[in-house]
């Protein structure tokens, strides 16, 4: 009787506790739906077609790689495709614990093929075949057994890789492929099992996991920018961003799949100014002179410990780009002062000494009012280069994803003389003109901004500005195409149900048109390893459209820029130049290559070199051709600069890397000409 009355009360305890739960899921629902709605700047309404949207993003968010679900559990699924929108409405929270319980019934079957195959011999004869697929055309596999094929044909492409990446020489993996292979193939199928195992293991389990899936879901079918994380989430991210005394600037995270990546780099650290690593870049391995880190099932800690430690200060850092390709960039720790500029600018010698700045984020501080962000930084730096009578001024935004558009605003402000400088638009429809009051301007010599792709958000709106008032040459890409501002609100003002990043508010030119999903077109274009990739925000599902609104009040443009012989002497330059039909010739072959479906080869130790031999050929190009290519220019620093580095011998090596790199580049090169060609036409502004 009392282990009767034993098992009834865990009963009730357990059916409390997924009451307390489920409860506690529906309201995190009902908060959320209320703050997209209340606050989002294009909320979608409640039907079929956000349903529809909803379990597509959701079931991406659940099984990103298609490696878990079988055909048939998604046909199951889309049974509730359009039954989301009722669920939301009417407040039922348990038709999750079927997805969860799914899920979690494929990992564990995975895990057990997997942990068969620790005893099972792979083929590597070249009888099985694979086959380079575009992400878009991922499929699910039909039956187990077809999952069961591709999961060995997947863990053999990793083992084979791992060898070529570790030994470099074919001949020595064919000599003791034995020996080597069953090494590999250990380390191989202990990730694995450690990844399944640590989602398995998520924290509040699968269940949470597919509650917070769908959380995110619910936001992002009103935009690509809006987004949930929880408490966790928000507390981690926070304490991370507070500086250490030495550092190289980068904050990680691990993703859902089980990676290492960059969440965030740090303004003014060395990261920050080497320029290369970008956000979600995976790191793959980290190595020093006394130690090296192997990321394999390795915790975020242990990432940070090793970068923390005080013996590594100069750490190579293996990364894996957005596109594929592998990166190693080396790095040294240097301290990061709230009174060190962020920025550096420096002189470009050509028969007349340009100014260079680049600006790798609108970062700001928000806790001084008194400014230590970027208009701050760029203000001093600018401050140094008038001292050496440049004739005109470079600034870079390429690969500047945004940040603060106050620090936009106020950069903005010191090139034009009063005058509205955007829009901005709230969900009511009521817009408000931002201006610059201020008299003067800082800076009234010939500017040049250089874009491309990945110039996004804040970036757009400075450099759409400084077009619109002819204030600048605008060079280069189309760019991203983000044209919108959000917040980070709390579901609940008195409950910890999380946090949304939600888009509130979009902004506009000072013409009242719109660079939201078109970008921002340069005056005067350049080849790019990205034309064509898709790269920018209208690809992204339910990506805001483009419209415009009324203007208030009316910018007054300087004399127009006439750019017409200008951009035909660079249209000619740029076809004589040899480094830029190369650029040309590698973006088709690596368009072909990472977005076209790849023919079959062989699943053999040569096939697999041979493939990856050819892709390394195409990436090194890309990516080592810099450090091999020609000085173009001389670049030198400031006399306030060198003053400075004279006494840090860190950062005196730092600096010596970067105004190498400057005067390689190609397209600074081409901007360098485009502005003494604009120098020469002497044209006054109004």
């Amino acid at each position: 009787m009392i282990k009767k009355l034993t098992l009834l009360f865990f009963f009730f305890c357990s059916l409390l506790s997924f009451s307390q739960d489920n409860l506690r899921f529906c309201e995190q629902i009902n908060a959320l739906q209320n703050l997209i709605n209340a606050k989002h700047y294009s909320a979608k309404a409640l039907n079929d077609s956000t349903s529809q949207g909803v379990f597509e993003i959701f079931i991406k968010i659940l099984d990103p790689e298609k490696d878990y679900f079988l055909e048939s559990d998604i046909l199951k699924f889309k049974t509730e495709e359009l039954k989301f929108d009722n669920y939301i409405s009417n407040s039922n929270c348990q038709f999750l614990n079927n997805y969860a319980l799914v899920l979690e019934k494929r990992i564990q079957a995975l895990k057990k093929k997997i942990e068969a195959l620790k005893n099972e011999p792979l083929d590597y004869s070249g009888n099985l075949t694979l086959q380079f697929t575009p992400r878009k055309d991922f499929s699910y596999s039909k039956t187990e057994s077809a999952q069961e094929l591709r999961l060995r044909k997947k863990i053999s492409y990793k083992i084979i890789t791992k060898l070529i990446e570790e030994q470099k020489d074919i001949n020595t993996i064919e000599a003791n492929f034995k020996t080597l292979e069953t090494e590999a193939k250990t380390k191989v199928i202990n990730n694995e099992l450690c990844l399944l195992e640590e989602f398995l293991n998520k924290s509040n389990g699968i269940l949470r996991f597919v509650e917070e899936a769908f959380l995110n879901a619910m936001v992002q079918v009103n935009d690509p920018n809006s987004t949930f994380f929880n408490n966790t989430e928000k507390t981690t991210y926070e304490n991370q961003l507070s500086k250490s005394i030495q550092s190289f600037g980068i904050i990680t995270q691990k993703n859902n799949t089980g990676d290492i990546v960059v969440a965030h780099i740090i303004p003014g650290s060395s990261a920050f100014k080497n320029g290369k690593i970008e956000e979600n870049d995976v790191i793959k391995s980290l190595t020093s002179n006394k130690n090296s880190l192997e990321i394999l099932c390795v915790s975020n800690q242990d990432v940070n410990m090793f970068l923390e430690d005080e013996n590594n200060q100069e750490v190579t850092f293996s990364l894996k780009k957005k596109n594929g390709t592998l990166q190693n960039i080396t790095l040294i720790k240097s301290k990061i002062n709230v009174e060190d500029n962020a920025v550096r600018g420096y002189l470009l010698n050509t028969n007349k000494t340009i100014g260079y700045i680049k600006i790798p984020s609108f970062y700001t501080d928000r806790e001084s009012p008194n400014g230590k962000g970027l208009t701050s930084d760029i203000a001093k730096e600018l401050y140094k280069l008038q001292k050496e009578n440049i004739s005109a001024l470079i600034l870079d935004l390429r690969f500047n994803g945004g940040g603060s558009m106050q620090e936009a605003i106020a950069l903005s402000g010191m090139f034009i003389d009063r005058g509205p400088i955007s829009i901005i638009q709230s969900k009511d429809n009521k817009n408000f003109t931002i201006r610059d009051n201020k008299r003067g301007q800082f800076f009234n010599k010939p500017l040049l901004i250089i874009v491309n792709e990945f110039s996004a958000s804040a970036s757009e709106l400075f450099a759409a500005a400084m077009q619109d008032y002819n204030r600048a040459i605008i060079v280069g890409s189309q760019t991203y195409g983000k044209s919108s501002a959000q917040l980070i609100l709390p579901l609940s003002a008195n409950k910890n149900y999380g946090f949304s990043k939600i888009t509130t508010d979009v902004f506009y030119r000072p013409t009242g048109k719109s660079h939201q999903s078109i970008g921002v077109i340069p005056d005067i274009t350049f080849p790019s390893l990205y034309d064509n990739f898709e790269t920018a925000e209208s690809f992204k599902p339910y990506a805001l459209k483009n419209d415009s609104t009324t203007i208030k009040l009316k910018h007054k443009p300087l004399k127009l820029i006439s750019v017409k012989n200008i951009a035909e002497k660079s249209k000619t330059r740029l076809e004589l130049d040899s480094n830029f039909s190369k650029i040309k010739e590698t973006n088709k072959t690596l368009h072909k290559l990472l977005f076209n479906k790849g023919e079959k080869y062989p699943l053999s130790l040569k096939s697999i070199a041979l493939e990856k031999e050819k892709r390394k050929k195409i990436m090194d190009y890309i990516f080592n051709n810099e450090t091999k290519a020609p000085i173009l220019f001389s670049t030198s620093n400031t006399t306030s600069t060198q003053e400075i580095i004279n006494y840090n011998e860190k950062d005196k090596v730092e600096n010596e890397k970067i105004k190498k790199i400057i005067s390689q580049d190609i397209v600074i090169k081409e901007s360098l000409n485009i502005l003494i060609d604009y120098l020469t036409l002497t044209l006054t502004p109004n």
